[in-house]
């Protein structure tokens, strides 16, 4: 069996599962969030009962994240009802916007508060919930209505997916991240590629990566179709859940002979970066191809974009030069927000050469890339050419439909900010 397979039987209480099999599964972890929470609460509470509990409070995890620094009054109220919900079951497990507890970006935060543990099985309301399968566990996106039944219940009727396999094999090249390397996967198997399978990720190249751009290869699984992505856990996945809880997990391997629906090979050292181009995350090109086209302005942020070592590699060539475009810096959490304070290139702050470069530094969330009320930071108005580190580029995902979004690595990002148009970072970085 892969390891997705492995997962799936163990929390069905299986020796074996085979793809296309329905199981209900026992679930170790829901998450919510401000935008799906509200309605997953009111079927809940329509099918359980208006005093119902939820099936066990630690597991339940509520991080408000997407519509939060606004006056929208349509955002707030659905704060506000994650709150009294939180209030009235005694979760422990919810990070209210304006206090101390508030996190940021739901998935990055599921990993550094240590939700994310090998082997386990972890469901959310958000698509990019498969994030998590860094992890070495099988994390996939729900509906609402799925969402309040794990909530009543702590179970849910899943079928196994197939799994694709994808190895990245050779030693990263400076100018390439996982970003780079997710946008070509999904170039080539398109958005519909991988629909209701399973990614995996293997290789010298995968494994070379810190935990946290490992997730960006998970997170991405849903643009192409995918029900999740997952690597198996090696020895840095231990250590960083170890740093963040004592709670027990145990790994699981796919066996050696293990079928897949598909496998494919890449060797890094002959890739080059990419972007993908309005207004699909498949519609990739080599940064060669585009180099050139004139932006208005750069966004280096979100779940895949705004992670620590996005800032440092964009930090490499923003410090001591200046932005030709408005360019935007939103950290995932509250965590690498502090982190931008203390983490030093060349001996400056992240923050300082961020702001001396002449970007504009916003709160920890989800801020534009997933467009908002008007008043979110970084959101698009009008016809921008924007190029981004965020995972999405449909109309009207950043803002305003009339917008044209270009995605692509922060490498690439910050080359581009500064001189105001596609480029190549291999130029940048000379």
């Amino acid at each position: 069996m892969t390891i997705t397979e492995k997962i799936l039987a163990r929390h069905a209480g299986r020796d074996r599962v085979a793809p296309g099999d329905n199981l209900w599964v026992e679930v170790d972890v829901l998450m919510t969030h401000d935008v799906c929470g509200p309605p997953t609460i009111d079927i809940f509470k329509r099918e359980f009962g208006a005093r119902a509990r939820v099936w066990d409070r630690e597991k339940v995890v509520i991080i408000p994240d997407h519509y939060i620094f606004t006056k929208n009054h349509h955002a707030r109220r659905n704060v506000e009802a994650l709150r009294a919900f939180a209030a009235e079951q005694e979760l422990p497990h919810y990070y209210d916007v304006g206090t101390e507890r508030y996190k940021g970006v739901c998935h990055m935060a599921l990993a550094e508060e240590g939700f994310d543990r090998p082997g386990s099985l972890l469901v959310g309301t958000d698509s990019h919930t498969c994030t998590s399968g860094a992890f070495g566990m099988f994390s996939t996106g729900i509906g609402n209505t799925d969402a309040a039944l794990v909530m009543g219940t702590g179970k849910l009727w899943l079928k196994v997916p197939e799994t694709m396999k994808f190895v990245f094999e050779g030693s990263l090249p400076p100018y390439l991240t996982a970003k780079d390397l997710i946008l070509t996967v999904i170039g080539d198997i398109g958005c519909d590629g991988a629909t209701y399978r399973a990614l995996e990720f293997d290789g010298e190249a995968v494994y070379d990566l810190p935990v946290h751009e490992r997730m960006t290869l998970t997170n991405m699984a849903i643009e192409a179709g995918g029900k999740s992505g997952i690597i198996a856990p090696d020895r840095k996945i231990f250590d960083y859940v170890r740093a963040r809880t004592d709670a027990p997990f145990e790994p699981v391997y796919g066996d050696p002979d293990a079928r897949y629906h598909t496998f494919r090979v890449y060797d890094v050292t002959t890739m080059e970066p990419v972007v993908a181009r309005p207004h699909s995350p498949d519609n990739r090109a080599a940064v060669s191809e585009v180099a050139g086209v004139r932006i208005d302005r750069a966004y280096i942020g979100s779940c895949t974009g705004g992670k620590l070592e996005d800032f440092e590699a964009a930090a490499r060539l923003l410090k001591g030069r200046e932005v030709a475009v408005d360019t935007y810096v939103v950290p995932a959490t509250t965590h690498i927000a502090r982190q931008l304070h203390t983490t030093r290139i060349d001996g400056a702050p992240l923050y300082d050469v961020f702001e001396r470069a002449g970007c504009k530094i916003g709160k920890a969330g989800c801020a534009a890339c997933l467009g908002g009320p008007v008043d979110t930071f970084g959101r698009t108005h009008g016809a921008e050419v924007v190029l981004s580190t965020t995972n999405r580029n449909f109309p009207g995902r950043m803002g305003s439909k009339q917008a044209s979004v270009y995605l692509a690595s922060p490498l690439t990002v910050a080359a581009s900010a500064l001189s105001g148009a596609i480029t190549d970072p291999r130029e940048a970085l000379v």
